[in-house]
């Protein structure tokens, strides 16, 4: 039998997707919701469907997966969005380079599955980032926010960010400890009706998340 593979949700208002997320977790796959501060009973839906629930009361993108990784019990760690734009079902293929010795961190490449998944203010601003990212020898189209990695070499790289720099700063970082990344296609769906994005879903969702990919490029990634 196949040791556990723990699955951390940062979770902000998103108890109208948790349903869907938990039960399609693949058998084996533990989910950790980190409650970032919800109003709308995400926190109660989450513990209902069998999630194991972890506050975090300081609010950031960064701070809740960061705590996930600290109550996390597995030696392999995922990291999925809990609004119900991820198929969980994907996540095996993620695990398995990391899991065979292949890869030391895979992320997600965002394929959406209709024009309106992925706004173009969010698309334009990861797109700016990522071609930043490959300026400077790291291979990737996307700072998606679906990955997989073992957990004591992610809380040892010691990224800092609380906030929404916290996925370039781990790809910088990671990066520079010669970390073996890979890059697969993952399908992106629209959020589940009912949540909205903090990024995304609006146009300054998205320019304060570049504004936070920015002073991470300048204090981590050595970029002037």
């Amino acid at each position: 039998m196949s040791p556990p593979i723990d699955v951390v949700l940062p979770c902000l208002d998103e108890a109208a997707a948790l349903p869907g997320v938990l039960t399609a977790l693949p058998p084996g796959y533990r989910a950790i919701v980190v409650d970032n501060g919800s109003r709308d009973g995400s926190a109660e839906v989450a513990d209902r469907h069998g999630a194991r629930v972890v506050p975090e009361p300081r609010r950031g993108y960064g701070a809740a997966v960061h705590t996930g990784l600290v109550a996390a019990e597995a030696d392999l760690v995922c990291v999925l969005d809990a609004d119900g734009s991820f198929d969980p079902a994907e996540l095996p293929a993620l695990v398995a380079p990391v899991a065979g010795g292949a890869a030391d961190l895979t992320v997600g490449r965002r394929r959406p599955v209709s024009a309106g998944a992925w706004p173009w203010h969010a698309r334009a601003g990861t797109a700016l980032i990522a071609a930043l990212l490959r300026h400077r020898g790291v291979p990737l189209r996307d700072l998606s926010p679906i990955r997989v990695a073992r957990r004591e070499a992610l809380l040892t790289l010691g990224v800092t960010d609380r906030a929404f720099g916290y996925p370039l700063e781990l790809l910088i970082r990671a990066a520079a400890a010669g970390w073996r990344i890979q890059e697969l296609d993952v399908s992106y769906a629209p959020r589940a009706a009912g949540t909205r994005s903090k990024v995304s879903g609006s146009v300054r969702g998205t320019l304060r998340a570049t504004r936070d990919f920015a002073g991470v490029l300048r204090s981590v990634g050595g970029l002037r």
